[in-house]
């Protein structure tokens, strides 16, 4: 059950990269919120480099998989992210954010290293980064005003793939701080899926709306 679970959420997510690469250059912008983006990207890349060090699992192949997806998002960021500030934020400035962003980013992921061992930060830092996420969607819809740069596919495969490691670290795994923060980012998911269920249901322009003063990056992991 535990091998079954592991395999939805890394199917789950993939799907989640996959469509967040081809919805980000399709709407030429970003599929995932900058914060999350740098956080998931830094994990990933950590992660993935330890999988191919300490002997590939069917997560280290999934860890892997994630990190070389993200390297395309993350370019769609660059590419396309500046678009979404506000006009005094120049090329130089908009670079200068996302360099300290990752450089945060990994800095925090090693931090949880350092803390907790490589075991537990993996899942802590994931859960938790996973909740920033689930809000930072929330927050990426109310910012771009719609649905423009997101799809229904991506959050509900989020939610998917939130959910299996929740049932596995969560439940069989016995943490209550695990499960408690997969719980919650559940409910985040589902409002945001409820977000994006609505808006299917709008004109096509009125979905695709967005205020040039808030980008999901500043306003939204």
């Amino acid at each position: 059950m535990i091998l079954f679970l592991t395999v939805v959420s890394g199917l789950a997510w993939t799907a989640v990269y996959v469509d967040g690469i081809r919805i980000g250059f399709r709407d030429r912008s970003y599929a995932i919120p900058a914060a999350a983006l740098g956080l998931n990207f830094a994990w990933e890349t950590i992660y993935a480099a330890r999988s191919v060090a300490t002997g590939i699992s069917a997560q280290g192949v999934f860890n892997i998989a994630w990190a070389l997806a993200d390297v395309v998002i993350v370019y769609t960021f660059l590419r396309f992210g500046r678009s979404e500030l506000p006009a005094w934020v120049t090329r130089p400035l908009f670079i200068g954010w996302a360099l300290l962003l990752g450089a945060t980013s990994f800095a925090v992921q090693l931090l949880f290293v350092v803390e907790f061992g490589w075991t537990d930060a993996a899942r802590y830092a994931a859960f938790l980064q996973n909740l920033l996420m689930s809000g930072l969607f929330i927050a990426m819809f109310v910012a771009r005003r719609g649905s423009r740069g997101q799809s229904l596919l991506i959050a509900v495969a989020k939610w998917i793939g939130t959910l299996a490691p929740t049932v596995v670290f969560g439940w069989y795994g016995n943490s209550p701080l695990i499960l408690g923060v997969g719980i919650l980012c559940s409910v985040f998911d589902l409002a945001y899926i409820g977000l994006l269920w609505r808006a299917r249901s709008l004109p096509t322009a009125t979905r695709g709306q967005i205020s040039p003063m808030l980008g999901p990056g500043m306003g939204a992991m």
